[in-house]
Protein backbone atom coordinates (compact mmCIF):
# COMPACT_ATOMS: atom_id res chain seq x y z
CA UNK A 1 0.00 0.00 0.00
CA UNK A 2 1.11 3.56 -0.74
CA UNK A 3 -1.16 5.31 2.08
CA UNK A 4 -0.39 9.18 2.80
CA UNK A 5 2.27 9.13 -0.40
CA UNK A 6 1.89 11.81 -3.20
CA UNK A 7 0.57 8.82 -5.58
CA UNK A 8 0.37 11.02 -8.53
CA UNK A 9 3.61 11.80 -8.64
CA UNK A 10 4.76 8.99 -6.83
CA UNK A 11 4.03 7.24 -10.21
CA UNK A 12 4.98 10.03 -12.64
CA UNK A 13 8.82 9.55 -10.99
CA UNK A 14 8.83 5.73 -11.10
CA UNK A 15 7.91 5.07 -14.63
CA UNK A 16 10.62 8.23 -15.08
CA UNK A 17 12.95 6.30 -12.99
CA UNK A 18 11.80 2.96 -14.64
CA UNK A 19 12.53 4.35 -18.40
CA UNK A 20 16.00 4.79 -17.14
CA UNK A 21 18.63 2.02 -17.87
CA UNK A 22 19.94 1.48 -14.26
CA UNK A 23 23.37 -0.38 -15.75
CA UNK A 24 24.08 2.44 -18.03
CA UNK A 25 24.14 5.70 -16.24
CA UNK A 26 27.07 7.61 -18.09
CA UNK A 27 26.91 11.73 -17.99
CA UNK A 28 24.76 13.20 -20.51
CA UNK A 29 25.61 15.18 -23.14
CA UNK A 30 25.43 18.98 -23.21
CA UNK A 31 22.39 20.54 -24.11
CA UNK A 32 21.84 21.88 -27.78
CA UNK A 33 23.73 19.71 -29.71
CA UNK A 34 27.39 20.00 -28.40
CA UNK A 35 28.90 16.46 -27.69
CA UNK A 36 30.79 18.20 -24.77
CA UNK A 37 30.57 15.49 -21.88
CA UNK A 38 28.67 17.04 -18.88
CA UNK A 39 30.14 16.87 -15.56
CA UNK A 40 28.87 14.31 -12.61
CA UNK A 41 29.27 14.97 -8.87
CA UNK A 42 28.09 12.55 -6.91
CA UNK A 43 28.17 11.54 -3.09
CA UNK A 44 28.09 8.06 -1.90
CA UNK A 45 28.23 6.53 2.14
CA UNK A 46 29.86 3.58 0.88
CA UNK A 47 30.30 2.38 4.34
CA UNK A 48 33.65 1.73 4.43
CA UNK A 49 34.42 1.77 7.77
CA UNK A 50 35.96 -0.73 9.97
CA UNK A 51 35.80 -1.40 13.36
CA UNK A 52 39.49 -0.71 14.72
CA UNK A 53 42.97 1.16 13.44
CA UNK A 54 44.03 -0.24 10.35
CA UNK A 55 41.43 -2.56 9.23
CA UNK A 56 40.34 -0.77 6.30
CA UNK A 57 43.87 -0.47 4.77
CA UNK A 58 44.34 -4.48 5.53
CA UNK A 59 41.09 -4.93 3.35
CA UNK A 60 42.26 -2.07 0.72
CA UNK A 61 45.96 -3.86 0.70
CA UNK A 62 44.01 -7.15 -1.56
CA UNK A 63 41.26 -6.80 -4.23
CA UNK A 64 39.33 -9.40 -2.99
CA UNK A 65 37.01 -7.91 -0.28
CA UNK A 66 33.45 -8.66 -1.72
CA UNK A 67 32.06 -5.07 -0.16
CA UNK A 68 34.75 -3.31 -1.45
CA UNK A 69 34.42 -4.66 -5.08
CA UNK A 70 30.49 -3.53 -4.63
CA UNK A 71 31.11 -0.51 -3.99
CA UNK A 72 33.97 0.06 -6.48
CA UNK A 73 31.39 -1.41 -9.16
CA UNK A 74 28.84 1.01 -8.52
CA UNK A 75 31.62 3.97 -8.96
CA UNK A 76 32.69 2.21 -11.99
CA UNK A 77 29.01 2.08 -13.66
CA UNK A 78 28.04 5.19 -12.63
CA UNK A 79 31.24 7.41 -13.56
CA UNK A 80 31.30 10.31 -11.18
CA UNK A 81 33.49 12.81 -12.17
CA UNK A 82 33.62 14.90 -8.83
CA UNK A 83 32.70 12.37 -5.71
CA UNK A 84 32.67 12.35 -2.12
CA UNK A 85 32.77 9.34 0.07
CA UNK A 86 31.15 9.42 3.15
CA UNK A 87 32.13 6.78 6.07
CA UNK A 88 35.95 5.67 5.06
CA UNK A 89 38.22 5.89 7.53
CA UNK A 90 40.76 8.60 7.56
CA UNK A 91 44.38 7.55 7.05
CA UNK A 92 46.72 10.57 7.46
CA UNK A 93 49.33 9.15 4.82
CA UNK A 94 46.82 9.07 2.18
CA UNK A 95 47.12 5.08 1.59
CA UNK A 96 44.08 4.32 1.80
CA UNK A 97 42.68 5.79 -0.87
CA UNK A 98 45.60 5.24 -3.46
CA UNK A 99 44.79 1.51 -2.02
CA UNK A 100 41.32 1.80 -3.08
CA UNK A 101 42.56 3.05 -6.58
CA UNK A 102 44.72 0.79 -7.32
CA UNK A 103 43.01 -2.19 -6.12
CA UNK A 104 39.82 -1.67 -6.98
CA UNK A 105 38.34 1.24 -8.96
CA UNK A 106 41.54 0.54 -11.39
CA UNK A 107 40.38 -2.68 -11.50
CA UNK A 108 37.70 -4.01 -13.24
CA UNK A 109 34.98 -5.10 -11.04
CA UNK A 110 32.91 -7.81 -13.20
CA UNK A 111 33.03 -6.26 -16.82
CA UNK A 112 32.37 -2.71 -15.76
CA UNK A 113 35.50 -0.14 -17.26
CA UNK A 114 37.78 0.75 -14.39
CA UNK A 115 38.07 4.11 -13.44
CA UNK A 116 41.09 6.54 -12.43
CA UNK A 117 40.65 9.94 -9.65
CA UNK A 118 44.07 11.95 -10.64
CA UNK A 119 42.79 14.00 -7.86
CA UNK A 120 41.90 13.44 -3.74
CA UNK A 121 41.36 14.94 -1.32
CA UNK A 122 40.94 14.26 2.71
CA UNK A 123 41.32 16.11 6.25
CA UNK A 124 41.50 15.17 9.58
CA UNK A 125 37.88 13.85 11.29
CA UNK A 126 36.59 14.81 14.50
CA UNK A 127 35.39 11.50 14.80
CA UNK A 128 37.39 9.57 18.01
CA UNK A 129 39.63 12.57 18.61
CA UNK A 130 39.28 12.92 22.95
CA UNK A 131 37.09 15.66 24.13
CA UNK A 132 38.39 15.51 27.57
CA UNK A 133 34.65 16.18 29.02
CA UNK A 134 31.80 13.89 30.08
CA UNK A 135 29.58 14.50 26.84
CA UNK A 136 27.39 11.64 27.27
CA UNK A 137 26.74 12.64 30.98
CA UNK A 138 27.14 9.16 32.41
CA UNK A 139 29.79 10.32 34.95
CA UNK A 140 32.95 9.43 33.38
CA UNK A 141 35.44 10.50 30.97
CA UNK A 142 35.60 8.51 27.88
CA UNK A 143 37.45 5.08 28.11
CA UNK A 144 39.66 2.46 26.52
CA UNK A 145 40.39 3.51 22.88
CA UNK A 146 38.20 0.93 20.44
CA UNK A 147 35.62 1.17 23.15
CA UNK A 148 31.72 2.82 22.95
CA UNK A 149 32.92 4.77 26.02
CA UNK A 150 35.76 6.48 24.24
CA UNK A 151 33.44 7.23 21.11
CA UNK A 152 30.67 9.20 23.09
CA UNK A 153 32.88 11.49 24.58
CA UNK A 154 34.73 11.93 21.38
CA UNK A 155 34.21 15.15 19.53
CA UNK A 156 32.71 13.18 17.01
CA UNK A 157 31.32 9.51 17.99
CA UNK A 158 33.93 7.11 16.91
CA UNK A 159 36.02 3.87 18.62
CA UNK A 160 39.38 5.57 17.32
CA UNK A 161 40.41 8.83 15.80
CA UNK A 162 38.95 9.29 11.87
CA UNK A 163 36.87 6.51 11.64
CA UNK A 164 33.70 7.14 9.55
CA UNK A 165 35.74 10.15 7.88
CA UNK A 166 35.50 11.65 4.67
CA UNK A 167 37.41 11.09 1.02
CA UNK A 168 36.77 13.39 -2.19
CA UNK A 169 37.66 11.44 -5.30
CA UNK A 170 38.08 14.18 -8.87
CA UNK A 171 38.83 14.00 -12.63
CA UNK A 172 39.20 17.82 -12.21
CA UNK A 173 41.73 19.71 -10.15
CA UNK A 174 41.46 20.35 -6.39
CA UNK A 175 42.72 23.59 -5.66
CA UNK A 176 44.16 22.21 -2.25
CA UNK A 177 45.57 25.81 -1.69
CA UNK A 178 42.34 27.76 -1.44
CA UNK A 179 40.65 25.07 0.37
CA UNK A 180 38.92 25.28 3.59
CA UNK A 181 38.19 23.52 6.45
CA UNK A 182 35.97 23.73 9.66
CA UNK A 183 36.82 21.00 11.89
CA UNK A 184 37.49 23.31 15.13
CA UNK A 185 34.93 25.64 14.43
CA UNK A 186 32.85 25.67 17.99
CA UNK A 187 29.22 25.17 18.33
CA UNK A 188 28.55 27.74 20.92
CA UNK A 189 30.03 30.49 18.19
CA UNK A 190 27.11 30.00 15.92
CA UNK A 191 24.35 32.57 16.69
CA UNK A 192 20.76 31.29 17.68
CA UNK A 193 22.35 27.73 17.98
CA UNK A 194 19.83 24.78 19.06
CA UNK A 195 20.16 23.90 22.40
CA UNK A 196 19.89 20.49 24.18
CA UNK A 197 18.34 20.84 27.52
CA UNK A 198 18.07 18.13 30.48
CA UNK A 199 14.38 16.98 30.29
CA UNK A 200 14.19 16.90 33.95
CA UNK A 201 16.08 20.31 35.05
CA UNK A 202 15.43 22.03 32.00
CA UNK A 203 19.12 22.81 32.09
CA UNK A 204 21.35 22.81 29.27
CA UNK A 205 22.74 19.50 28.48
CA UNK A 206 26.22 20.86 28.00
CA UNK A 207 27.86 22.89 30.61
CA UNK A 208 30.14 26.46 29.71
CA UNK A 209 32.74 23.80 29.83
CA UNK A 210 31.91 21.61 27.19
CA UNK A 211 30.87 24.53 25.20
CA UNK A 212 34.36 25.85 25.68
CA UNK A 213 35.76 23.23 23.61
CA UNK A 214 32.55 21.49 21.86
CA UNK A 215 33.25 20.99 18.12
CA UNK A 216 30.11 21.70 15.61
CA UNK A 217 30.74 19.10 12.93
CA UNK A 218 30.81 15.86 14.19
CA UNK A 219 32.75 14.81 10.96
CA UNK A 220 33.84 18.29 9.48
CA UNK A 221 32.69 20.65 6.71
CA UNK A 222 34.70 20.88 3.71
CA UNK A 223 35.00 23.93 1.09
CA UNK A 224 36.99 22.73 -2.00
CA UNK A 225 37.41 24.37 -4.79
CA UNK A 226 37.40 22.35 -7.69
CA UNK A 227 38.32 23.79 -11.14
CA UNK A 228 36.48 22.93 -14.10
CA UNK A 229 37.25 24.43 -17.16
CA UNK A 230 37.75 27.83 -16.18
CA UNK A 231 35.41 27.84 -13.79
CA UNK A 232 35.62 27.11 -9.89
CA UNK A 233 32.81 24.79 -8.51
CA UNK A 234 33.21 25.12 -4.31
CA UNK A 235 32.58 21.23 -3.38
CA UNK A 236 30.83 21.80 0.07
CA UNK A 237 31.40 18.21 1.80
CA UNK A 238 30.39 17.33 5.19
CA UNK A 239 28.25 14.20 7.01
CA UNK A 240 26.20 15.70 9.77
CA UNK A 241 25.65 13.32 13.44
CA UNK A 242 22.60 10.98 12.77
CA UNK A 243 19.68 12.59 14.79
CA UNK A 244 19.30 9.48 16.87
CA UNK A 245 21.37 7.70 19.54
CA UNK A 246 21.01 10.09 22.03
CA UNK A 247 17.68 10.82 24.44
CA UNK A 248 14.72 13.19 25.47
CA UNK A 249 17.35 15.68 25.33
CA UNK A 250 18.22 15.14 21.72
CA UNK A 251 21.34 16.48 22.15
CA UNK A 252 22.41 14.61 18.30
CA UNK A 253 19.34 15.94 16.94
CA UNK A 254 20.21 19.61 17.42
CA UNK A 255 23.53 19.22 16.52
CA UNK A 256 22.40 17.45 13.39
CA UNK A 257 20.26 20.50 12.62
CA UNK A 258 22.48 22.77 13.08
CA UNK A 259 25.52 21.12 11.19
CA UNK A 260 23.08 21.71 8.34
CA UNK A 261 22.30 24.86 9.01
CA UNK A 262 25.78 26.02 8.52
CA UNK A 263 26.31 24.97 4.61
CA UNK A 264 22.96 27.29 4.54
CA UNK A 265 24.33 30.28 6.37
CA UNK A 266 27.97 29.80 4.41
CA UNK A 267 26.29 29.89 0.79
CA UNK A 268 24.28 33.08 1.71
CA UNK A 269 27.59 34.75 2.68
CA UNK A 270 27.63 38.19 3.46
CA UNK A 271 26.15 38.82 7.12
CA UNK A 272 24.45 35.69 7.11
CA UNK A 273 27.88 34.10 7.33
CA UNK A 274 30.10 36.85 9.42
CA UNK A 275 30.18 34.63 12.26
CA UNK A 276 32.00 31.39 10.41
CA UNK A 277 36.10 30.85 10.99
CA UNK A 278 38.13 28.26 9.23
CA UNK A 279 40.70 26.14 10.54
CA UNK A 280 42.91 28.92 9.51
CA UNK A 281 41.08 31.92 10.81
CA UNK A 282 39.63 33.11 7.89
CA UNK A 283 36.05 34.30 7.99
CA UNK A 284 33.03 34.40 5.83
CA UNK A 285 31.39 32.07 3.55
CA UNK A 286 31.16 32.11 -0.15
CA UNK A 287 31.48 35.17 -2.34
CA UNK A 288 28.20 36.34 -3.99
CA UNK A 289 27.82 34.61 -7.41
CA UNK A 290 30.31 31.61 -6.18
CA UNK A 291 29.35 28.28 -7.76
CA UNK A 292 28.88 25.81 -5.38
CA UNK A 293 27.61 21.95 -5.21
CA UNK A 294 26.67 20.94 -1.47
CA UNK A 295 27.25 16.83 -1.33
CA UNK A 296 26.68 14.39 1.70
CA UNK A 297 24.90 12.29 4.24
CA UNK A 298 22.93 14.82 5.68
CA UNK A 299 20.80 12.62 8.26
CA UNK A 300 17.96 14.35 7.38
CA UNK A 301 14.68 13.41 5.59
CA UNK A 302 12.51 16.15 4.35
CA UNK A 303 9.31 14.53 5.95
CA UNK A 304 10.40 11.07 7.41
CA UNK A 305 12.77 9.66 10.44
CA UNK A 306 13.72 11.51 13.69
CA UNK A 307 15.51 14.66 12.23
CA UNK A 308 14.04 17.76 13.76
CA UNK A 309 11.44 19.12 11.82
CA UNK A 310 12.96 21.66 8.71
CA UNK A 311 16.68 20.05 9.07
CA UNK A 312 16.52 19.18 5.94
CA UNK A 313 14.48 22.12 3.90
CA UNK A 314 17.26 24.85 5.45
CA UNK A 315 19.11 23.61 2.38
CA UNK A 316 15.89 22.53 -0.22
CA UNK A 317 14.40 25.52 0.29
CA UNK A 318 17.61 28.00 0.22
CA UNK A 319 16.99 30.45 -2.27
CA UNK A 320 20.72 29.80 -3.35
CA UNK A 321 19.90 25.87 -4.16
CA UNK A 322 18.40 24.54 -7.36
CA UNK A 323 16.35 21.75 -7.02
CA UNK A 324 14.69 22.07 -9.91
CA UNK A 325 15.57 18.37 -10.69
CA UNK A 326 15.39 15.49 -7.81
CA UNK A 327 17.45 11.93 -7.87
CA UNK A 328 14.77 9.48 -8.43
CA UNK A 329 15.28 5.84 -8.62
CA UNK A 330 12.68 3.09 -9.53
CA UNK A 331 14.33 0.69 -6.72
CA UNK A 332 13.26 3.02 -3.90
CA UNK A 333 9.77 2.55 -4.96
CA UNK A 334 9.88 -1.38 -5.50
CA UNK A 335 11.55 -1.03 -1.67
CA UNK A 336 8.12 -0.16 -0.49
CA UNK A 337 7.02 -3.25 0.19
CA UNK A 338 9.50 -4.29 2.69
CA UNK A 339 6.88 -3.17 5.08
CA UNK A 340 5.99 -0.53 7.95
CA UNK A 341 7.34 2.32 8.41
CA UNK A 342 7.67 2.72 4.81
CA UNK A 343 4.18 2.23 3.35
CA UNK A 344 3.06 5.55 5.97
CA UNK A 345 5.71 7.63 4.68
CA UNK A 346 5.00 10.80 3.57
CA UNK A 347 7.97 11.41 0.93
CA UNK A 348 7.51 9.89 -2.54
CA UNK A 349 9.57 6.59 -1.96
CA UNK A 350 11.28 7.24 -5.47
CA UNK A 351 13.38 9.97 -3.61
CA UNK A 352 14.88 7.38 -0.95
CA UNK A 353 18.58 7.12 -0.94
CA UNK A 354 18.81 4.78 2.16
CA UNK A 355 17.24 1.08 2.75
CA UNK A 356 17.75 1.13 6.34
CA UNK A 357 16.17 -1.31 8.83
CA UNK A 358 11.97 -1.39 9.30
CA UNK A 359 9.89 -0.85 12.09
CA UNK A 360 10.41 -4.86 13.35
CA UNK A 361 14.12 -4.67 13.88
CA UNK A 362 13.59 -1.03 16.05
CA UNK A 363 14.56 1.31 12.15
CA UNK A 364 12.86 3.86 10.73
CA UNK A 365 12.53 2.43 7.20
CA UNK A 366 13.94 3.58 3.40
CA UNK A 367 14.75 7.55 3.71
CA UNK A 368 15.94 10.13 1.83
CA UNK A 369 18.83 11.34 3.51
CA UNK A 370 22.05 11.88 0.93
CA UNK A 371 22.24 14.77 -1.02
CA UNK A 372 23.78 16.38 -4.29
CA UNK A 373 23.03 20.02 -4.83
CA UNK A 374 23.96 22.83 -7.08
CA UNK A 375 23.51 26.53 -6.80
CA UNK A 376 21.03 27.65 -8.46
CA UNK A 377 22.98 29.17 -11.56
CA UNK A 378 24.34 25.64 -12.18
CA UNK A 379 22.38 23.59 -14.86
CA UNK A 380 21.02 20.41 -14.11
CA UNK A 381 20.71 18.34 -17.12
CA UNK A 382 20.16 14.73 -15.38
CA UNK A 383 20.56 13.23 -12.14
CA UNK A 384 20.00 9.78 -10.36
CA UNK A 385 20.40 7.58 -7.47
CA UNK A 386 21.81 3.94 -8.02
CA UNK A 387 19.08 2.12 -6.86
CA UNK A 388 18.29 -1.45 -9.14
CA UNK A 389 15.26 -3.01 -9.45
CA UNK A 390 14.92 -6.89 -8.16
CA UNK A 391 14.67 -7.61 -12.16
CA UNK A 392 17.54 -5.31 -13.01
CA UNK A 393 21.20 -7.17 -13.93
CA UNK A 394 22.94 -5.19 -11.57
CA UNK A 395 20.25 -5.64 -8.50
CA UNK A 396 23.13 -8.12 -6.93
CA UNK A 397 25.00 -4.75 -6.06
CA UNK A 398 21.92 -2.95 -3.71
CA UNK A 399 20.17 -5.76 -3.20
CA UNK A 400 18.45 -7.11 0.24
CA UNK A 401 19.63 -8.82 3.35
CA UNK A 402 22.23 -7.62 6.19
CA UNK A 403 24.65 -6.64 6.13
CA UNK A 404 24.11 -4.85 2.48
CA UNK A 405 25.79 -6.38 0.21
CA UNK A 406 27.67 -2.67 -0.87
CA UNK A 407 26.07 -0.39 1.42
CA UNK A 408 22.72 0.65 3.17
CA UNK A 409 23.09 3.90 1.32
CA UNK A 410 22.80 4.95 -2.54
CA UNK A 411 25.05 6.54 -4.62
CA UNK A 412 23.04 9.84 -5.58
CA UNK A 413 24.30 11.95 -8.24
CA UNK A 414 23.49 14.94 -10.70
CA UNK A 415 24.75 15.52 -14.03
CA UNK A 416 25.74 19.55 -15.08
CA UNK A 417 26.62 20.67 -18.67
CA UNK A 418 29.83 22.94 -19.26
CA UNK A 419 27.35 25.09 -21.21
CA UNK A 420 25.12 25.14 -17.77
CA UNK A 421 28.05 27.22 -15.79
CA UNK A 422 27.71 31.15 -16.04
CA UNK A 423 30.30 32.86 -18.54
CA UNK A 424 30.32 36.03 -16.69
Amino acid sequence: MYRNRPLGRMALMALMAALMVVSVVMPAQAAGGNEERAVRFAAFNASLNRGSIGELLDDLATPDDPQIRAVAEIIQRTRPDVLLINEFDYDPAGDAMALFQANYLGVSQNGAEPITYPHTFAAESNTGIPSGRDLNKDGKVGGPLGSFDWANDSFGFGQFPGQFGMAVFSMYDIDEGAARTFQNFLWKDMPGRLIPADPVTREPWYDEGDMEVFRLSSKSHWDLPIQVGNKTVHFLVSHPTPPVFDGPEDRNGTRNFDEIRFWSDYVRGGRHSRYIYDDNGRRGGLSPGALFVIAGDQNADPFDGDSIPGAAQQLLESPKVNTKVTPASAGGVEMVNQGPPNDVHLGDPAFDTADFSEAAFGGPGNLRVDYVLPSRSLKMVDAGIFWPTSDDPYFYLTGPGFPPVSSDHRLVWIDITKGGFPTG
